[in-house]
């Protein structure tokens, strides 16, 4: 028994040292990049951009108001100003967004993953942040300010942030 197992690993090996595994890198051409200014303050609003991702751009004063955006990616963008309000994000992710004066009132924020992102002087009355992923500092922030109920989950906000 020892003599098959000894020789299996040693077929095993072979093939994985003649046939390795080739490492894939996930491809970048989807992503979405500005090299100037061109996306501060553009109209969103209302459009379905499911799975859109947004990288490294200034979408300062933009407009997605009720747009679905659901799986969408918002990485290193800036988010001054923009209007959030009903927009849908479930099963988003926004990893070092910078929103500030950022309207999320009535979002859908379910399962989105917000790590690393800050949140400064945000209107989110409303928002649904069921299950949601966010820095404890930052949940803690948006505590102080949280209320309301979602209009289309039904969910209340502080219950959907787990203030206490």
């Amino acid at each position: 028994m020892k003599y098959w197992q000894l020789l299996a690993s040693f077929v095993l090996a072979m093939v994985l040292f003649l046939f390795p595994l080739s490492a894939q890198a996930a491809s970048s051409s989807s992503i979405t990049r500005s090299a100037g200014d061109e996306l501060k303050g553009k109209d969103y609003s209302g459009q379905t951009l499911i799975g859109t991702e947004f990288t490294n751009v200034n979408l300062e004063n933009a407009n997605f108001s009720n747009a679905d955006l659901r799986g969408g990616v918002f990485n290193g963008t800036v988010l001054q100003g923009v209007n959030l309000h009903g927009v849908d994000f479930s099963e988003g992710i926004a990893y070092l967004a910078k929103f500030k004066d950022a309207d999320l009132s009535d979002a859908v924020l379910t399962d989105a993953m917000m790590l690393r992102s800050t949140f400064d002087n945000v209107e989110i009355t409303g928002a649904d942040f069921t299950n949601a992923v966010l820095d404890g500092p930052q949940v803690k922030k948006l505590c102080t300010k949280a209320s309301g109920v979602n209009s289309k989950t039904g969910v209340d906000t502080r219950e959907s942030l787990g203030c206490k």
